[in-house]
């Protein structure tokens, strides 16, 4: 979940939170995010602290099996220097 208009998930937040940061620190780091914002977000998070401690795990469950997959289909050695080769061959582009 997303927080108002911004890329910012709940589960960033209450992280945050639960890691002791305070809600203006939080808004320090997030500037597309309102304090207002904030403070919804935590108020709703120890309003329904069960179902949203759920819902972060799920989805921290759901991001580990995803790097999982992803890790397992990308070869385990060299991949940088693959890289950085692919750059090294590829034609230069002229700056303007």
């Amino acid at each position: 979940m997303r927080v108002g208009n911004s890329r910012v998930t709940m589960d960033t937040i209450i992280g945050a939170f639960n890691d002791g940061t305070s809600l203006e620190t939080i808004a320090d780091r997030y500037p597309s995010l309102s304090l207002t914002d904030i403070y919804a977000v935590v108020t709703y998070y120890l309003w329904n602290r069960e179902a949203v401690d759920s819902y972060v795990a799920e989805q921290q469950a759901r991001r580990i099996e995803i790097r999982t997959l992803i890790e397992s289909r990308l070869p385990k050695q060299g991949f940088r220097v693959k890289l950085l080769a692919r750059r090294a061959a590829a034609p230069q582009k002229e700056k303007p």
